[in-house]
């Protein structure tokens, strides 16, 4: 069995030093008070966005009474093992929300993406990626920070030619394999790239057709992290198109959304996803995707 990842690490040292201040009869200002810290620092470590060093893990358990030498020891070697975190190079452009989304996405042993406007970033390519920067960055080109975030977005994909590549399950709104982000020639190559992946072993593309009409994805993307090791809980986040998260791993939000999931799922088509993206390719060449072309072609007699 592998050893459990810096992200996993991460969230069982939280969980530990959350329930070990809980059974103290502490809160985490009182806590703050004794460590001289800020509250927000506490905070912080709780919430997992932050690691926690050995020099100062040591007066905190003191501090919430554990003695039992294996028990310092074992919470001391999750200390050292989570500030190893993936992405940690990206930490000037990126929220800790964001980071902690993409160490756990890292570790997952299974992952469920639903997306309304865009792609997943796991399925971009470059020039795609980079049209939703463009769009969404201060000008023309991207700046130096710009390019960077993109950098990193695109290094996700590693996950794909990694053996420990997690079960992927894709669930797009149609809309997004029509919209010609940076135009007909990129959008052809992504649809292309689309083809290939879907023969990948560890990929499930599906895709909510406009003839399911208002269905539960409207409320906006989310993902789904479920993890090997059953002392890791699920993990949910609402992920905005900027790359912002929200996350959760509360076992009736993991529960609620993987329900809704499973409606997309009975909504979507699925099967040969590498025919319908060469079918999408020609009517892109055909300029069928063109809406306003219908306003230059006389209606039916």
């Amino acid at each position: 069995m592998s050893a459990p990842s810096a992200a996993e690490q991460r969230l069982k040292l939280r969980t530990e030093l959350r329930k070990a201040r809980v059974s103290a009869g502490l809160t985490q200002r009182q806590v703050a008070k004794q460590m001289e810290w800020s509250p927000s620092k506490l905070l912080r470590i709780e919430s997992g966005e932050v690691s926690i060093s050995v020099n100062d893990l040591r007066p905190l358990l003191t501090t919430y009474g554990i003695s039992d030498r294996r028990r310092i020891e074992g919470l001391l070697d999750l200390a050292r093992g989570s500030r190893k975190m993936p992405f940690a190079e990206y930490r000037d452009v990126f929220k800790p929300e964001f980071l902690q989304f993409l160490a756990l996405e890292a570790s997952a042993s299974a992952a469920r993406y639903f997306n309304s406007l865009q792609l997943p970033r796991l399925l971009q390519t470059e020039e795609y990626t980079r049209a939703i920067a463009t769009a969404y960055g201060s000008g023309v080109t991207l700046t130096e920070t710009e390019e960077r975030m993109l950098e990193a977005q695109l290094s996700r994909q590693d996950l794909l030619q990694s053996e420990a590549c997690p079960d992927l399950y894709f669930i797009l709104d149609e809309a997004i394999l029509h919209r010609q982000i940076g135009g007909t020639g990129v959008m052809r190559a992504q649809l292309q790239r689309l083809a290939e992946l879907s023969k990948h072993p560890k990929v499930t593309i599906m895709v909510v057709p406009y003839t399911a009409g208002a269905h539960p994805g409207l409320q906006g993307p989310f993902t789904l992290f479920e993890f090997a090791s059953d002392e890791m809980p699920d993990s949910l986040f609402l992920e905005n198109p900027r790359g912002d998260t929200v996350g959760s791993n509360k076992p009736e939000e993991t529960r609620r959304y993987l329900e809704l999931f499973w409606q997309l799922e009975d909504l979507s088509i699925s099967g040969d996803m590498e025919t319908l993206m060469h079918r999408l390719i020609q009517r892109i060449d055909n300029g069928d995707d063109d809406l306003a072309a219908l306003l230059d072609t006389p209606p039916e007699e």
